[in-house]
């Protein structure tokens, strides 16, 4: 097996020490961009004369033909090297032979790691934006669908009071959009370098790496540039540390919805049916329907947290300025991606199946507690004191619950005993959703097939 070191060694290493430290099982995702990063650098090489023409030729030869083959699936990864970069550099040699160990040349795998990891973080962190944009595609479209529907709103899982579903669908809509502007800052920041070598830069002059530029997977064009700190640029892992944690908080938003649709979906809400393709059965119990998916992108927030802390507390307390714990930053990020492009990829096709139950809705919104507040803001606008509303209100709800007795079924007798205000025909007006959520003005609106929504909740 090829190393791209082992000069000032006597002793072969340990077949333990190869296993513990080898990287090639997971950093094999990185095979292109190790690929493209090495024609980049071979670009840098020619201009500053350390290759000829001849030799750049052959070498871009035989990188793009393994580029092709790893592309195509062709190539075979070699599971006993001891990461991509051997490998790519051993799969080289074959096909143009001793050519190919000036590949190293004024590089280090220090060096080059950094170039791959960017470029796979900034391929899935476009990805995902795209994968986000479905999802609030299909949260904008199931409000649509609804917008004349009102639910109960809850703080503390208690009814609270009434509000738009469009409403709340788009609250949830509002949260990708903020996921997705952290998403953009990180791929805005990224840069793309090459010449730290392992540490303290190369004898390559700056200059050289003027108008190099590489082509990532997706097609994107990475401008190469070299590093202002060589020390940073092969310690630094924050580009690393914030796309962990965007997907952390992204990983939320996601569990945050799903665990409000399983608990819509129980029967002591009943307030939606969840399409049987995105359901499973019980093994025991015949009659079963779980929402396994929305409860699976419940428990992955966990994962998605667990990868952040294992990157943080594995950087903590680290001196400049490559360490090999440093290797395990990868997983984690893979594994991230991984899990939040598949939750994203499902949801997208889940939500536009969900349906609501609007009667069963409708029995929730007949609680006139509900209405509580709204009838203390009528107190309120007839000039009586909010903490005396309050209490007012508080005293007729009591009554309502001890006695059974619904506030519309009160005769104007009974509610003259807690203000004089009250009458039978104000309570009927009040005590109605579509009155109760259009009392609410605080949020500029714009009207959409008769009903209204903020400003910024487009359709």
């Amino acid at each position: 097996m090829t190393k791209l070191w082992g000069g000032r060694f006597k002793k072969k290493t340990d077949p333990l020490v190869e296993e513990f430290t080898k990287s090639i099982h997971y950093d094999q995702k990185l095979a292109e961009y190790d690929c493209l990063g090495s024609l980049a650098h071979i670009d840098i090489l020619k201009k500053a004369k350390l290759l000829n023409s001849q030799e750049h030729n052959k070498l871009k030869k035989g990188l793009e033909e393994i580029l092709e083959r790893i592309q195509s699936g062709q190539l075979k990864i070699d599971s006993s090297c001891e990461d991509i970069h051997t490998f790519i550099q051993e799969a080289l040699e074959k096909k143009i032979g001793k050519l190919a160990d000036k590949l190293q040349t004024c590089r280090s795998r220090n060096d080059q790691v950094v170039f791959d990891m960017k470029g796979y973080a900034f391929d899935h962190l476009a990805d995902t934006l795209d994968l986000v944009s479905g999802v609030i595609k299909a949260l904008k479209a199931l409000a649509k669908k609804y917008a004349t529907t009102y639910i109960p709103g809850y703080t503390h899982l208690q009814h609270a009071i009434p509000v738009r579903l469009a409403d709340h669908l788009m609250a949830y809509a509002q949260m990708f959009q903020q996921d997705q502007r952290r998403l953009s800052a990180i791929i805005d920041h990224l840069n793309i370098t090459m010449g730290s070598g392992a540490l303290a830069g190369t004898f390559i002059d700056s200059h050289h790496y003027d108008g190099v530029t590489a082509f990532l997977p997706s097609h994107q064009k990475a401008n190469v540039s070299a590093p202002y700190n060589a020390l940073h640029t092969v310690s630094d892992r924050d580009f690393i540390i914030e796309t962990l944690n965007a997907l952390a908080v992204l990983g939320m938003h996601l569990s945050r919805l799903a665990e409000d649709f399983i608990l819509w979906s129980t029967k002591e809400f009943d307030f939606i049916d969840i399409d049987e393709a995105f359901c499973t059965g019980s093994s025991l119990m015949p009659h079963k329907k779980n929402p396994d998916v929305l409860e699976l992108i419940r428990g992955y927030s966990g994962r998605l947290y667990g990868n952040l802390v294992s990157v943080l507390v594995m950087m903590k307390g680290l001196p400049l300025s490559y360490n090999h714990d440093m290797q395990l930053d990868k997983e984690p990020l893979f594994d991230s991606f991984e899990i939040v492009q598949k939750e994203l990829q499902i949801l997208a096709k889940l939500l536009p199946s969900v349906k609501f139950k609007k009667e069963n809705i409708e029995r929730q919104l007949e609680d006139e507690c509900l209405y509580a507040t709204d009838i203390a803001d009528y107190l309120v606008q007839k000039g009586v004191p909010f903490k005396e509303a309050h209490t007012i209100v508080g005293r007729l709800v009591r009554t309502k619950l001890e006695t059974g007795k619904d506030i519309k079924d009160m005769s104007q007798e009974e509610l003259k005993k807690f203000h004089e205000f009250f009458t039978p025909a104000m309570m009927k007006k009040i005590i109605d959703p579509r009155h109760s959520v259009e009392s609410q003005k605080s949020v500029k609106r714009v009207s959409l097939r008769g009903v209204l929504f903020t400003t910024k909740q487009s359709f």
